[in-house]
């Protein structure tokens, strides 16, 4: 590939523009929000979905809403970018040398010499620091799972070096909202939570299948490993069993969750909101073109409008 010129003051390359991290945050702060992925928000929503998705489906289920579900969703918000912005931090830690050998990576912070190995650690300690004393806020077992899910965290920034399927770990890491949240709502975990979570990992191997898609020529020269590289021109049919997966065992927990408890109203909502997130699915594996960068990266990020879709479905079914 050819080499790619420095983005001006410490840009990384892939960075949404204009973002507020290279425009108005302080400038000794830029290396450290950069780590945390700050100027490209979608790995916050696709890392929160899954949360909001769990706790409006265990409110469908019980049919209760209370004052402290608003702080559970605050705080799977909060949450959610700073266990982002820890994994993320983490990722780029344990990548360092794969990243200045990619092009599109390259100009992350570590391999740039914006930031060392050992202010990035720090920085990872304190998002993750924070994170905890949220939640501690929560009841016992969402403490328990929350503390549980840093062992996926943990592993995946190895997975791409010892399975062709790196995206199956960044699922079960990324989708772990699902559990924790419908659990801090409910007190335990049930399956229709374990059923969405299943769902979110499906959905995760479609989205981050198309993103890896950008990388697979250097990946292949360092011997990175990931769905893409495994499927090849044969993605396409992977994803489309990936979005059939997702909608299926999204549909499953909807009605596992509200089959007891919900109006017929309420359950076809919810049930609509696994569909239209199955055409808007539809919609990006017809735009797909495999060897368009900017549009793979276009397509990956419309998953934050992807996953919005049932969110809010779900929200409307809880009205009715």
């Amino acid at each position: 590939m050819a080499s790619q010129a420095p983005a001006p003051d410490g840009q990384v390359a892939d960075a949404v523009k204009g973002n507020w991290v290279d425009t108005i945050a302080p400038g000794w702060s830029r290396p450290y929000l950069r780590l945390s992925r700050a100027d490209r928000p979608i790995g916050t929503w696709l890392l929160l979905f899954p949360c909001l998705w769990g706790l409006t489906l265990a409110m469908l289920h019980t049919q209760t809403y209370r004052w402290e579900d608003a702080w559970i969703a605050l705080g799977c918000a909060m949450g959610a970018w700073l266990m982002r912005g820890a994994g993320c931090t983490w990722n780029d830690i344990t990548d360092r040398d794969f990243d200045g050998a990619v092009e599109r990576t390259r100009s992350r912070p570590i391999p740039s010499g914006q930031a060392t190995v050992t202010s990035a650690a720090i920085w990872m300690c304190l998002q993750s620091l924070v994170a905890f004393c949220i939640l501690l806020t929560f009841n016992l077992n969402a403490i328990l799972l929350g503390i549980v899910a840093l062992f996926p965290v943990a592993i995946y920034p190895f997975a791409k070096r010892f399975t062709w399927w790196p995206q199956v770990f960044l699922g079960l890491a990324f989708n772990w909202g699902a559990l924790l949240a419908w659990t801090a709502h409910t007190g335990a975990l049930e399956p229709p939570a374990i059923i969405l979570y299943a769902a979110g990992i499906s959905w995760t191997l479609f989205y981050d299948t198309i993103y890896a898609h950008q990388d697979t020529e250097d990946d292949a020269l360092i011997g990175i490993k990931s769905t893409a590289r495994l499927f090849g021109d044969d993605s396409p049919r992977w994803l489309s069993r990936f979005l059939v997966t997702t909608v299926a065992l999204m549909g499953l927990a909807v009605i596992y969750s509200g089959l007891q408890n919900a109006s017929i109203l309420g359950l076809v909502l919810a049930l609509g909101g696994a569909w239209a997130m199955g055409w808007h699915l539809t919609w990006q594996l017809r735009m797909l073109d495999l060897e368009d960068g900017p549009r793979l990266l276009r397509l990956f990020r419309s998953n934050r409008e992807a996953g919005v879709i049932p969110l809010l479905l779900f929200c409307v079914a809880l009205l009715v």
